[in-house]
């Protein structure tokens, strides 16, 4: 390995995928609409390495640019926001969740609130930021109807992407996240303290770090699962907490 160098935290969902890929990674509930989707270590690996590939590839993003992520302040604990969050860490980008727009990013990912408010204000007057849309439908569909240009549907653009990345190394003080209150480098991700093994960890998504450590990070580190729950019915959260044999922590 070159001095200064590390394979990024995105080895950690290539070494579960391999050893224990079949088993549920990612358990996603949004109480309000029934949704129910649950990915195995080797199904979220295809979509960050799709995603991946759809980064490079299409916007030739490269490692030190900066994605704009305000999916991750709409739909914080989803399954599509961790995919894009590993898809940036993969290819050595950062995920950017600030509230005010960085000026050097080449790509800024939208949540359907988030689009159908663009939409409404005239997408053709934004900046020159390339504009991915992402429906956040339960099987991965794209919008019900076509986007005006220039937005971009997500899912429309990332089912042709090879199903493959190449595991690349990438500088450990490259920022890997941006928010209002922090910035982690690559090394930052794989030092957070995964606790004890934990098989089923109950997430309460909340702001966008918190989510995504809880809900992605900590249970690739733990070499655990998480049960992403969206919404509040506390009658709800008991059965899906008894019905996912979610760990007694709850956390």
């Amino acid at each position: 390995m070159i001095a200064g160098m590390v394979i990024q935290i995105s080895a950690a969902l290539r070494r579960r995928a391999a050893v224990n890929g079949a088993q549920p990674l990612i358990t996603f509930y949004d109480i309000g609409s029934g949704e129910r989707t649950e990915l195995s270590a080797i199904s979220f690996r295809n979509w960050v390495d799709k995603t991946a590939n759809l980064l490079v590839d299409e916007y030739a993003l490269e490692a030190g640019d900066s994605v704009e992520l305000p999916l991750a302040t709409e739909a914080p604990g989803h399954w599509v926001t961790f995919v894009w969050a590993m898809a940036c860490w993969q290819v050595g980008a950062t995920a950017d969740v600030r509230s005010a727009a960085d000026p050097t990013a080449k790509l800024r990912v939208l949540g359907p609130d988030q689009t159908a408010t663009l939409i409404t204000a005239d997408p053709l007057s934004a900046d020159d930021v390339e504009l991915v849309c992402c429906s956040l439908h339960p099987l991965g569909l794209g919008f019900p109807t076509p986007l005006p240009r220039p937005l971009v549907d997500y899912s429309l653009e990332v089912r042709s992407q090879p199903d493959s990345f190449p595991s690349i190394p990438v500088d450990h003080h490259a920022i890997a996240w941006r928010d209002n209150q922090q910035q982690l480098s690559q090394a930052d991700l794989a030092r957070i303290d995964a606790g004890a093994p934990r098989q089923r960890s109950l997430v309460i998504p909340s702001d966008p770090w918190s989510s995504v450590r809880d809900g992605l990070l900590t249970p690739l580190l733990r070499d655990g699962s998480a049960v992403v729950v969206a919404g509040e019915d506390p009658n709800r959260l008991d059965r899906i907490i008894a019905s996912e044999r979610v760990d007694p922590a709850r956390g």
